[in-house]
């Protein structure tokens, strides 16, 4: 599987009731490495904002 996103794209986190108080949905990440495939083959992405960064897979993002 092919990634979607693209190294410094602009993203946001597309789960509606993430319970991390550091974030919420209209946080604006950018993507900063392309990872491998898990075990489903959804591939993931490490994502910044500010000092927050974190792996979220394909699924769990959508573009700016």
């Amino acid at each position: 599987m092919s990634h979607k996103f693209k190294i410094r794209q602009m993203v946001r986190m597309t789960q509606a009731g993430f319970s991390d108080t550091r974030t919420n949905a209209g946080t604006v990440y950018e993507v900063v490495r392309l990872m491998p495939a898990d075990q489903t083959g959804e591939v993931s992405y490490r994502i910044k904002s500010g000092m927050i960064e974190r792996a979220v897979r394909e699924g769990e993002i959508r573009s700016a």
